[in-house]
């Protein structure tokens, strides 16, 4: 009788702490192609990124012009000159390289890019997340879109449409 009782205690505490907990989802790949500034922020992010990949291409094929060049002067070269034409290869390629990883590494120019444009949208977008899990007493949001362990999410608890609604984007 103890062990029946102690285990319905037990199932009746789970099932109340199963039920007070809320969860929504969200679909942030959803909100941010419906946001008209992240669009715009992500055609201004490529074509700055187009430009600074053309100027290293640009760049690196002047290298590859000197190469040919080098090579197919080779024969008449003076030893010396042989090695300062290598040298000024070797450093202008150099130099490419790091033109590229200046504008394209971890913490290069487009990173900063988009951080400067995309922050500001990802924040308001988290903000409205934020009251509209207040509003609906919500103790977890999860995103669809990033995390894929998520298989199946019912619509009922989608609260993508509600986060553009907040934002001002209603669909």
């Amino acid at each position: 009788m103890k062990k029946i009782v102690i285990a319905l205690c037990l199932f009746a505490g789970i099932t109340l702490t199963a039920n007070a907990q809320k969860f929504a989802m969200v679909d942030m790949e959803y909100i941010m192609k419906n946001v008209p500034s992240y669009e715009t922020a992500n055609e201004q992010i490529n074509q700055v990124s187009k430009k600074w990949q053309a100027e290293v291409d640009a760049q690196m094929q002047e290298v590859q012009k000197m190469y040919k060049n080098y090579q197919t002067e080779l024969v008449f070269l003076t030893e010396q000159a042989k090695v300062k034409r290598e040298e000024e290869i070797v450093a202008k390629e150099k130099a490419v390289q790091e033109l590229k990883r200046g504008y394209f590494g971890p913490e290069g120019e487009l990173y900063k890019k988009r951080q400067s444009l995309m922050k500001p949208i990802q924040d308001e977008i988290y903000t409205a997340v934020q009251e509209l899990s207040k509003e609906k007493d919500l103790q977890f949001v999860f995103d669809k879109s990033s995390d894929a362990s998520i298989i199946f999410t019912s619509p009922k608890i989608d609260i993508s449409d509600a986060v553009l609604q907040k934002l001002g984007y209603s669909k």
